[in-house]
């Protein structure tokens, strides 16, 4: 079969997959082993220790890759954490704290929902409150809202739910690994990712961390888990360490090492200089973007540094445009979601899409693309983005 277009580069900007890293690519030429090869466990063993450093977990607590997306991850920590009839309050605003709403319904849980409009944070005075009248056994929330690119407020969420004794699960799916994520400290018992995400590994696994009360609570329950292939039981005597290392499923060995090689890259670079340069990227695109009038659909002080979302400018046909980017430019960009659809853009800035690079090379396809959309000023975003960049500093720097 001859190679297509697909075979061709893609500038990737969306807000997940993100661009390979260079380590997890050449991880995917390893040579194959077996599922229950002592080479296998040995690697896996450093993930697991590399996980709970990643997500600044407890040493105590279980950390694995899970065989799926990051919707794998949330579902599962639903699936091990609630009975029928368990009361669970989420926070939604967005997409994916509705997803997680959705999947907590559908295994029997009494779901309170607590709302706030698209591009707003959470509110913790509404939370605490309704936490306080429902005395839940799970709270739950979303950090960062990959829907709208609104980054919620972990810290006092987190609290509500220790004030009344539940269990707590956040979606870590676009801060983990690119942001400071501290679960011991902030007394997460369930949080999840996805491979794909901030750690710029391929798609299919979910990196999850999970405290030992979580673990307790798991162990305690009245009834079986809902699902066998993501029972946090089963899949802990895969990953033990404790050499007994039983056969669960048939894992990716593959999407192993890649992901493996992705984490140990992340904690090597530090997040500290990760959130530093999703920072820089991030304020100097939207910069230039401003300048032929895109504008940010979420305020600074909750804007989520990982996900971009800018408002499109008066009349800017959305698909059109982001058509001819890929057609023309070989850019991928992706629209709003729910609310958002045809009214903004989510530009993604984790792993190796937040670098100055790609979105200097997403300003010179604009500037080709939008002339012919009715913003002639486009062909100026280059050198926007350009002076943009020179004047966000690094910060402390000049100081």
């Amino acid at each position: 079969m001859d190679a297509g277009p697909w075979m061709d580069d893609v500038l990737l900007l969306t807000p997940g997959p993100t661009p390979l890293h260079p380590r997890a690519a050449a991880a995917l030429t390893w040579p194959m082993r077996g599922h229950m090869d002592p080479d296998v466990f040995a690697y896996n063993d450093g993930i697991v220790a590399d996980l709970r450093e990643l997500y600044g977990a407890a040493p105590d607590a279980f950390t694995c890759l899970l065989a799926g997306s990051g919707s794998l991850g949330m579902e599962a920590g639903f699936a091990n954490l609630l009975e029928p009839d368990d009361a669970v309050v989420i926070g939604t605003n967005g997409v994916f704290g509705e997803r997680m709403a959705n999947m907590a319904e559908r295994l029997g849980a009494r779901v309170h929902r607590v709302a706030a409009p698209a591009g707003e944070a959470l509110d913790p005075d509404r939370m605490r409150a309704e936490a306080r009248r429902v005395r839940p056994k799970l709270v739950a929330f979303v950090h960062g809202e990959t829907s709208t690119g609104v980054l919620n407020p972990v810290e006092e969420l987190s609290a509500i739910a220790h004030e009344v004794e539940a269990l707590l699960s956040v979606d870590a799916v676009t801060t983990v690994g690119m942001l400071p994520f501290d679960m011991a400290g902030w007394g997460i018992d369930y949080a999840y990712t996805g491979s794909q995400k901030c750690l710029s590994a391929p798609p299919g696994l979910a990196p999850v961390a999970v405290s030992r009360r979580a673990m307790a609570a798991v162990a305690a329950r009245r009834t079986p888990v809902a699902t066998w292939y993501a029972d946090l039981l089963g899949m802990q005597a895969y990953w033990a360490l404790d050499g007994g290392r039983q056969y669960h499923h048939t894992v990716p060995i593959h999407l192993h090492w890649a992901t493996g090689e992705a984490i140990r890259a992340a904690l090597e670079e530090g997040v500290a200089a990760r959130t530093e340069r999703a920072r820089r990227t991030g304020a100097a695109a939207l910069d230039a973007l401003a300048t032929v009038g895109f504008a940010p659909f979420v305020p600074a002080p909750v804007r989520l540094p990982t996900v971009l979302t800018v408002r499109l400018p008066d009349g800017l046909d959305d698909a059109a445009v982001r058509s001819a980017l890929r057609e023309v430019a070989r850019v991928s960009l992706t629209g709003g979601l729910g609310a958002t659809a045809g009214k903004v853009w989510r530009l993604g800035l984790m792993g190796e899409a937040a670098r100055p690079e790609p979105y200097r090379a997403l300003m010179v396809a604009l500037a080709q693309v939008l002339p012919a959309h009715g913003i002639p000023d486009a062909v100026g975003l280059p050198a926007a983005f350009d002076a943009a960049w020179a004047a966000t500093a690094p910060v402390g720097a000049g100081a």
